[in-house]
This record gives structure tokens, sequence and C-alpha cells, in this order.
């Protein structure tokens, strides 16, 4: 499946100047979030004020990139013809180590695999022109349930 996506030709994402620090970030292959200097509490997607407390002193610190799956669906039609080629594929709510939660996509060879509390990491993946910030099965979580 993944070596189908660096030949997609997908609509990515438009960076802001308030979510370029993040989409910059993926690209080098790390994973940022936001942090309100306020109320303490991590916050995604980007934004200029908190969800939580309504301050706007939200700076950008290093952040795990691993979390757990909170809900998914296997993608069999999708809703874009340029994403046909990839499918079947899963996207998911990832919940953040750090408190937010995410959509995203799960790198699965298989889509029966996905389950909910699974523990993932954030894998950086070149879409075409694009780098996006899908998950993967945390190793030690698969190979324990093989045992």
């Amino acid at each position: 499946m993944i070596d189908v996506f660096t030949t997609l030709k997908v609509p990515g994402p438009i960076p802001t100047a308030i979510s370029e620090p993040f989409w910059a970030a993926v690209r080098r292959g790390e994973f940022v979030l936001q942090r309100c200097e306020d109320c303490g509490r991590r916050v995604f997607y980007p934004r200029a004020h908190c969800p939580h407390c309504w301050g706007s002193r939200l700076v950008w610190h290093a952040a795990s990139g691993r979390g757990a799956v909170k809900s998914f669906s296997a993608i069999h039609r999708p809703g874009h013809f340029a994403w046909a080629e990839a499918a079947p594929y899963v996207v998911a709510l990832i919940e953040l180590d750090e408190g937010p939660t995410m959509l995203s996509q799960l790198l699965l060879a298989n889509p029966g695999d996905a389950a909910v509390g699974m523990r993932v990491t954030m894998r950086p993946v070149e879409i075409g022109e694009f780098v996006l910030p899908f998950f993967a099965p945390d190793a030690v979580k698969a190979h324990a349930d093989e045992t």
C-alpha cells in the first residue's frame, strides 16, 4: 500500500501562517503541538486562540507523536477519486498522549487489523508532493499481541 502513495496526485493541506510550523515539522519527520501558556493544555488543530481558556499565548513544542486509536473506519470507496488507488485504507481518530485528538490515516497492510485502543506512532509519509502525518501500530504492541 505504501508504495502507491508516492505516485498519488491528491489534494493536500493548505498551510496558513498559523499551521505552517506544524507542516514544516512533519516534513522534517517531527511532530509538534501547540501548548497554551495560560492554561498549559496542548492544542490540535493549529489555531490562534486556545479552545480551552481562550488564551492567545500558544507556543509550538515537540510532542511524542504517540497515541491510541479512538475510532476508525475502513475506506473502500474514497470520497475523492485521487485516493482510489490506495483503497482500502483506514482513517482513524487518534487520541494523542498529550491530550488532543486528530484525524489521520493508519498504515496497515490489512484494514482488518485496525482496533480501538491500538497504540500508534506518527510516521511522516510522502503522498505525491506532500508529506502527511500518518500513524503506524507500535511494534512492541504488535509483537505482544502475537504471544
